[in-house]
């Protein structure tokens, strides 16, 4: 079992910055690719950014050039940055640990932090 708590979330003004963390426990996560989703109210939940066991990275189009992933497995730990925050941004995000092992995938949920951007 993994353990997944977010922290980080808040208001901020459109145009500032949040940075989200992640923090793991029960399970070592350097063999798990590690995921930021939102969901926003009425609205499904995307994939935000994710960030593979090799460091391989990928973004939502909207996000990009604006969020950066990162991740510390020494320390258990994943992160997002987001710079030049928009009210569209505005949703709860979610932490994700996900492996394929074999036959078997292990994927794993935070409970979510709020992130509200509004002046």
């Amino acid at each position: 079992q993994v353990q997944l708590v977010e922290s980080g979330g808040g208001l901020v003004q459109p145009g500032g910055s949040l940075r989200l963390s992640c923090a793991a426990s029960g399970r070592f996560l350097s063999g798990y690719a590690m995921g930021w989703y939102r969901q926003a109210p009425g609205k499904q939940r995307e994939l935000v950014a994710t960030i593979t066991s090799g460091g391989s990275i990928n973004y939502v189009d909207s996000v990009k050039g604006r969020f950066t992933i990162s991740r510390d497995n020494a320390k258990n730990m994943a992160y997002l940055q987001m710079n030049s925050l928009k009210p569209e941004d505005t949703a709860v995000y979610y932490c994700n640990a996900r492996k394929q092992q074999a036959t078997t995938t292990y994927n794993y949920w935070g409970q979510g932090t709020q992130v509200t951007v509004s002046s």
